[in-house]
């Protein structure tokens, strides 16, 4: 009577090991899922906003550029007091005489002397 159950004891023990293992198991891969889909969304989260802070930065670096180009002409050549280039733009004259001026990535940009328009006051 012992052997039977004993047996019976290990088998239900057997039994039951398997269905908790099996439950175990499901409640592992939800929650490996949860956090696979919490990382995406985070990963997602992370992209768009290294986006946003890189459109930043190139917008401040342009503009830091633009800055620097008109000081530093302004210091080294000649502001033209009567014209203005295609758009308004200020115009300064190097020490070769040609005609130039700075865009909003602070390259200069020359130009013709025909191409120049009379200042507006």
């Amino acid at each position: 009577m012992k052997k039977i159950t004993g047996l019976c004891l290990v088998m239900g023990i057997l039994f039951s090991s398997g269905v908790i293992a099996q439950q175990d198991t499901t409640v592992v891969q939800e929650v490996k899922q949860g956090a696979k889909n919490a990382g995406k969304a985070v990963g997602k989260g992370a992209k768009s906003a290294g986006k946003a802070v890189g459109k930043g930065a190139k917008k401040l670096g342009n503009k830091t550029a633009e800055v620097a180009s008109k000081g530093f002409s302004e210091v080294k050549d000649k502001t033209y007091k009567g014209k203005t280039g295609p758009d308004g733009q200020t115009i300064y004259i190097d020490k070769h005489s040609k005609y130039y001026w700075v865009d909003e990535k602070g390259v200069k940009q020359y130009v013709a002397a025909d191409q120049l328009k009379d200042k507006m006051d």
